[in-house]
């Protein structure tokens, strides 16, 4: 006896692999989704290990509460339900950053909206699992079979999506413009199940479903063709001057403002100002100069961070410097520092003709043959001499310093690269951030101390040790407890107020020696606004400013300083 096929089943089994696959695509956008919605809350709200934690756990709630109402849903609008829930999820996915965003800038209750589109996409992506299956079990000999097919296809989808979001949209695309190809998706699958089914007359043709589907895809079209100029037009309530340019990197959003009527330019991180040319000499020559002239020997620099290029500016004054290596992760922010006029005005081209490496997730090696900095007529007019005269301007380019820069983690390069440095410069952004905080450890300041020369010195940006008490005092203690002795200072900065550094040293170099030398310190280059005299006066502290309420240090395991930095500090007690 042989198997027959009825005509019926061949079109059951091309539904069952057309759900199968609707459920792999749906997996891979619901993932993508969920990601952006975690993204948006660590950008906004901050303290991203909180919000990644929040954002998941309140979506798979919601995933649950979706799953137990599927079973409201009557058997013969299974399909339309499954078109619908595409459609919600595309209309609320791709306009969710846009509006949160637009939230942000307009009232105090931004949140709301956030986690209103968290609990939304939620529900619809715990809907759409359940009534896939269902949908399925038609065209499915067995539930198992119908389980194992449907769920398989979600899990593979959510591992595709997650590459898909780690390795293109977060690293080529706005989180606004990734809301909208996630959503292009998800409309599509509801085209291709619409089509499908009134094709094969499994469901009655409907002219409102139709109507709102082409709706649906003029409002995506529409979002994604206007998302970037949205975009800058929704962020620019944010910031009190005009935005010159904004961009989000795989790493970090980048904003630069212009206020032309007092030519003062901004540069923000994630919304947090980083930069401010009309004081940033205050945070820059502190940062810089008392490190490079305690330094005995400073042959060989190594900047962590500093990817604004002001940092490198100073160093480059020093005639006895042969060799600056920058690390900074961020590949976009090195190349705008070295690239955008308002900031190349602001570091005096320090970036110009430096050799640039992008080592993403790769070792590290010292490489032979480094780019030879040289200094051009502009430059020169720019960089005084040991004598604090201008160097004289010459047919022949002059040496000054061998410059590169990396693009790596910090943290990955001090593990991998061999040698060791006169001065290192720790210039990161504050530890508001799990990866920031990781740059604050105990563990990476042993690293450190790993490549700093026996007599060489460390400067560590140490946020602020008034509106930041506990966690400047906690960078502190953390950088003792890595072996180092240190010395605390601080200096007013208009923009963001009283602010904090670490000198660090090992202790082989006696204390009273470097005291001794502060006694006698001079600057052989000039500067604009630090002093000896005023450096000299940055050591002293206020009345208890320097004792602290806790105990801990910061640690990879635990990372108490974020918990401290996040919620602890920028309150006035």
């Amino acid at each position: 006896m042989t198997d027959t096929i009825t005509p019926t089943q061949k079109p059951f089994n091309f539904a069952s692999l057309l759900l199968c696959s609707c459920m792999f695509a749906s997996g891979a956008c619901g993932i993508i989704l969920e990601y952006i919605q975690a993204s948006l809350a660590s950008m906004i709200l901050g303290n991203a290990f909180e919000q990644w934690a929040m954002v998941i756990g309140l979506m798979m709630f919601w995933m649950g509460f979706g799953s137990l109402i599927q079973a409201r849903i009557k058997k013969q609008y299974l399909v339309y339900s499954f078109i619908g829930i595409e459609i919600a999820l595309a209309l609320a996915g791709g306009f969710s950053p846009t509006l949160t965003y637009l939230s942000y800038g307009y009232t105090a209750h931004y949140s709301l909206v956030l986690y209103f589109f968290v609990s939304f996409i939620g529900i619809m992506i715990g809907l759409e699992i359940p009534v896939i299956i269902r949908i399925n079990n038609d065209y499915s000999s067995e539930l198992s079979t119908n389980l194992g097919n449907i769920l398989s296809a979600d899990y593979i989808g959510s591992l595709v999506g997650s590459l898909i979001y780690v390795f293109v949209l977060l690293r080529y695309t706005p989180i606004t413009e990734a809301a909208f190809l996630t959503a292009g998706m998800n409309f599509f699958l509801a085209l291709v199940t619409f089509i499908y089914f009134t094709r094969k007359r499994l469901i009655p043709k409907s002219i409102l479903l139709s109507l709102i589907m082409g709706i649906t895809l003029f409002t995506i079209i529409y979002g994604y063709m206007n998302n970037r100029d949205w975009q800058v037009k929704i962020e620019q309530p944010l910031y009190d001057d005009p935005i010159v340019f904004s961009r989000a990197s795989q790493y970090q959003h980048i904003v630069i403002t212009h206020y032309k009527p007092f030519d003062e330019i901004r540069l923000f991180l994630n919304g947090n100002l980083q930069l401010c040319s009309t004081d940033e000499p205050r945070y820059h020559e502190p940062l810089v100069h008392p490190v490079m002239a305690l330094a005995k020997v400073k042959s060989r620099v190594l900047i962590l961070g500093g990817g604004d290029g002001c940092a490198l500016r100073e160093v480059l004054k020093y005639k006895e410097v042969k060799e600056v290596m920058l690390v900074d992760l961020d590949p976009v922010m090195t190349q705008l520092a070295a690239t955008h006029p308002l900031l190349t005005r602001i570091n005096q081209n320090a970036f110009k003709d430096a050799r640039i490496t992008l080592m993403p997730g790769k070792g590290v090696t010292s490489g032979p043959g480094r780019q030879i900095y040289m200094a051009t007529a502009e430059k020169r007019r720019t960089i005084q001499s040991a004598a604090d005269q201008p160097i004289p301007e010459t047919t022949a380019p002059q040496h000054l310093a061998d410059v590169k820069v990396m693009n790596i983690d910090a943290d990955k390069f001090l593990g991998e690269i061999p040698g060791f440095w006169d001065v290192i410069i720790v210039d990161m952004p504050d530890p508001s951030t799990p990866e920031l905080a990781k740059l604050y450890s105990k563990e990476f300041y042993k690293k450190a101390g790993q490549h700093l020369s026996q007599n060489g010195i460390m400067v560590v940006q140490s946020t602020s040790p008034y509106l930041a008490k506990e966690s400047f005092l906690c960078i502190g203690r953390t950088i003792k407890s890595a072996g180092f002795e240190i010395l605390p200072f601080h200096e007013n900065v208009p923009s963001f107020g009283d602010w904090g550094w670490h000198l660090v040293w090992h202790p082989d170099l006696d204390k009273a020696k470097v005291m001794d030398r502060i006694k006698d310190l001079t600057f052989s280059v000039d500067t604009r606004f630090l002093t000896p005299e005023l450096f000299r006066s940055e050591l002293v502290f206020g009345k208890g400013l320097l004792e602290a309420k806790r105990t801990e240090i910061n640690t990879i395991l635990y990372p108490v300083l974020l918990t401290i930095y996040n919620h602890e500090s920028w309150l006035l007690e």
